[in-house]
């Protein structure tokens, strides 16, 4: 396949990741001559070296700009990562990975979802919502597939893309004619470092935006950038159906999946019966279980305390299950809501357990230190007593114990599957 002419004809893809390795598969695919690094040297190479991508490991290294025209940024790449720096100083562009599955996919529409809480479950339920309705879709983005996997889909299809603000960092071109903005709550300050400078990474999905497109925000949400049509959204909308999935937190979200699925034409009666028959995703408020009258839930997908507060709002008699790696983000908040939601206990694992602690104690809820996961669920498991809900809702990021939020849910469920 001959190159885009939209594409430059070196490119260098920094970071080998899910998406990573996506955009660099996508452009030796289409003639482009990649060169790929990552700075973990056990990385398995042969896929893009069998492609014929040149593959570099270990150490950053500034020849590895030498004769490139652009540099793909994969989503877990600083923008201040030192060759992402050097690439500027050279005036070499830099694209995330989305803005390369964009220019990759022209002419196709996408519906882009982000906000700090509740954008994969949109972004399934609106996958669901075109296929009740009978239209071609592609779901890609941060739920998993990334945006440059898309390959050979209908000339009439939409992609509803999940968008993180890692991806929206360095779009340029990247226009989606219906976005929605669900929320924004403090997270992931270790990258952005302000909410401030977090909030306008997300707001990057309205700004190539035109008259003629969808803008859905948060009733009352403040200015945002383009030009599009201003559609909000609140809990209290009437819907078509009431949403299968539990908590007023869904029941927003499936307020604003509504408000985009008919500003891309969908009819009611297809957003009906997708509200009626989504049942949710993996790892977010996923029943995996229930022994001697408690109820076991993995809702491990909630990695800040924004999420974290939303799920206790589901159940009652909540044993909690939480803690992880830091992302600089507070817990007053959570800890508040666990008092009024009457947490039981928290269990407290991972290195942000003392802060944790400090603030349940603040607000008189009881907490017991874990550690490590195994350990919590066999304490959560001989506390309870029938009725109770043991809720994995961690408020934090995994990688301090876990590969990431789905190792950490999966461990979950194995470790209930074994009491």
């Amino acid at each position: 396949m001959m190159a885009d002419p939209d594409i430059p004809r070196s490119v260098l893809v920094l970071g080998l990741a899910r998406s990573g390795e996506a955009a660099a598969l996508a452009l030796a695919a289409r003639g482009v001559l990649v060169r790929a690094h990552d700075r973990n040297e056990e990385l398995d190479p042969g896929r893009l070296r069998a492609a014929g991508v040149e593959v570099r490991l270990g150490a950053d290294d500034p020849a590895l700009l030498d004769g490139v025209d652009l540099l793909v940024k994969s989503p877990g790449v600083p923008t201040e990562a030192p060759l992402v720096a050097a690439a500027r100083e050279r005036a070499v562009p830099v694209w995330s990975e989305v803005e390369l599955g964009y220019r990759l996919l022209p002419g196709l529409p996408i519906l882009g979802v982000t906000g700090t809480n509740g954008k994969t479950t949109t972004t399934e339920l609106l996958g669901a919502i075109f296929r009740a309705a009978g239209r071609p879709v592609e779901v890609a983005g941060n739920v998993g597939r990334p945006l440059t996997a898309v390959a050979d889909p209908p000339a009439d299809a939409w992609v509803v893309a999940e968008l993180s603000s890692f991806q929206l960092e360095d779009v340029h071109d990247f226009h989606a004619p219906v976005a929605i903005l669900l929320n924004v709550t403090p997270d992931h300050l270790d990258r952005h470092g302000t909410l401030e400078r977090y909030t306008e990474a997300k707001l990057r999905v309205f700004e190539n935006q035109r008259g003629g497109d969808t803008a859905v925000v948060p009733r009352g949400f403040g200015p945002i950038p383009g030009r599009a049509a201003r559609v909000e959204f609140a809990v209290d909308d009437p819907l078509p159906a009431e949403p299968a999935l539990r908590g007023q937190h869904n029941r927003e979200n499936a307020a604003a999946a509504a408000a985009a699925a008919r500003a891309a034409g969908i009819p009611d009666h297809a957003i009906e019966e997708a509200l009626r028959t989504f049942t949710g995703i993996p790892h977010r408020l996923e029943p995996v279980g229930e022994r001697d009258g408690v109820r076991y839930v993995n809702d491990s997908k909630a990695t800040n305390p924004e999420a974290a507060a939303r799920a206790l709002t589901a159940y009652d008699r909540v044993r909690l299950i939480a803690g992880g790696s830091r992302k600089g983000t507070p817990f007053a908040d959570l800890a508040r809501a666990a008092r009024e939601r009457g947490v039981l206990r928290a269990y407290l694992i991972g290195e942000s357990a003392d802060e944790l602690r400090e603030a349940f104690a603040g607000e008189g809820v009881p907490t017991s230190d874990a550690g490590d996961l195994e350990t919590a669920v066999r304490a959560a498991a001989a506390d309870a007593e029938p009725g109770d809900v043991v809720l994995l809702a961690p408020a934090c990021a995994s990688f301090d114990q876990f590969r990431d939020y789905e190792e950490r849910g999966e461990r979950f469920r194995a470790l209930v599957e074994a009491l």
